[in-house]
């Protein structure tokens, strides 16, 4: 069978298996095999099997669940409500104060954790509630934790890089680096956008009660405290990773001990929270290597019928600038991510997209935190959008899925501007490495 024909009958297989509704991770396994065994015969399933263990056999990858674990253990430790009660005094006088000390909160956990899920349940069980008390819009409320708690998509240790870093071969602690700089940058557009639209529209933030714009200074310097772990925490794994005295794995294993002693100093460190925190990641890591394993069985297949030699030919065959066709490729990874989880997208179109992007001279570090500014607007975009149905597991009953969705499109917005800025200014993402180097 002809390439093309290939291609066709995996786009088609893949559209029928995820309308039907079968999970991402067992439909593309099932193409992967059925389409191996029918066109090479049982022999090409042990060089699917292969390529995919070679892949699993990566050491860096234990960083993986490491880091899920940290976020479980400091969900457990209570530290979302710390540093988000510290940030919201802080910044209470101005107008939106609540929602930028969300962002801020955000920030940091995002810099503890590296995914979205267990920074979106926290803050959605400890801010939401408090903005909503106070009055504020619930677009607004919505919108900020959901953009808030993709930071982890990106903020390092972010999982998704450390996935791209392996697929690509770029040193994850290079990647790291690159995407401090553009993660700052979300994190000021989305504080710039919440303090331009509180102020033209007073109703959306009410202000904070007089007791909270009284608190005395010591008041507020003890508040400050909670804020001091993370902020030691994220120190000493940023700063580690910057001097070349950790690798990310062991980063992320220092992160388990300090998340760890972080529960112990607030006396909630028992044999229960460490079964359910094991549990928990456990059960969230199982979904993502499901995910993985399936992705992973049909590119290698793909590979092997000669699929990303001639997809690559396609695309270079296009009449179009070099930066021209980045941004073509930025078009399918946001329309990929309507449908698709990160770990599918990732391996579907980065064996294509990363030789093309090698051989047009860009830095494929500077593609990387692309590729992951992209999946981050995916995690927000409708119907798949992960970070809309965590939130929805904590907010009240009254709130529906679409007004999730409706809340996130002005933040979207704000993503698509950061990616053309680092598109068109690659120094946000190249310059801190090149410090490193």
């Amino acid at each position: 069978m002809d390439i093309e024909w290939i291609s066709l009958a995996i786009l088609a297989g893949l559209a029928v298996l995820l309308a039907a509704g079968v999970p991402l991770a067992f439909a593309t396994g099932a193409i992967a095999v059925t389409m191996a065994l029918t066109l090479f015969g049982p022999g090409s399933l042990g060089i699917i099997a292969n390529q995919v263990f070679e892949f699993v056999n990566t050491y860096v990858l234990v960083a993986v669940p490491l880091f899920m674990l940290t976020g479980v253990l400091l969900e457990r430790a209570g530290v979302a409500e710390a540093v988000f009660r510290a940030l919201h005094v802080w910044s209470g006088r101005l107008r939106g104060g609540m929602a930028v000390g969300t962002v801020g909160a955000a920030a940091v956990l995002a810099a503890m954790v590296g995914v979205i899920g267990a920074e979106i349940i926290m803050l959605g069980i400890v801010a939401l509630p408090a903005m909503l008390k106070r009055g504020y819009s619930r677009s607004l409320a919505l919108g900020t934790i959901c953009a808030g708690g993709s930071l982890g998509a990106l903020m390092p240790p972010s999982v998704v890089l450390i996935f791209y870093g392996v697929l690509a071969g770029v040193s994850i602690g290079q990647l790291f680096l690159a995407a401090v700089v553009p993660a700052l940058l979300y994190v000021s557009l989305y504080t710039g956008y919440i303090l331009i639209r509180s102020h033209l529209q007073p109703s959306l933030a009410p202000p904070p009660p007089p007791d909270e714009l009284d608190m005395a200074l010591i008041e507020k310097v003890k508040l400050a405290q909670g804020f001091a772990i993370p902020l030691l925490i994220i120190i000493v794994l940023m700063s580690s990773l910057y001097l070349g005295i950790a690798t990310p794995t062991e980063c992320a294993a220092i992160a388990v001990v300090a998340a760890a002693l972080t529960c112990w100093a607030r006396g909630r460190l028992n044999w229960e929270t460490l079964r359910s925190s094991l549990a928990e990641t456990g059960s969230a890591l199982g979904r993502l290597v499901y995910i993985f394993l399936g992705a992973s069985a049909l590119i290698s297949f793909y590979n092997y019928a000669g699929g990303t030699r001639y997809l690559s030919g396609l695309i270079q065959g296009v009449d179009l600038p070099a930066i021209g066709i980045i941004l073509m490729m930025m078009a399918l990874l946001f329309l990929l991510g309507f449908f698709l989880d990160f770990i599918g997208i990732l391996f579907l179109t980065m064996p294509i997209f990363l030789p093309i992007v090698d051989a047009l001279g860009f830095d494929l570090m500077w593609f990387g935190i692309l590729f992951t500014m992209n999946m981050q607007m995916s995690f927000m975009t409708p119907p798949f959008g992960p970070a809309v149905f965590y939130l929805k597991t904590v907010t009240p009953p009254e709130i529906s899925l679409g007004q999730i969705f409706r809340s996130v499109w002005p933040f979207v917005g704000l993503q698509a501007v950061g990616v053309v800025l680092v598109v068109v200014f690659p120094e946000i993402a190249l310059w801190l490495p090149s410090q490193m180097r």
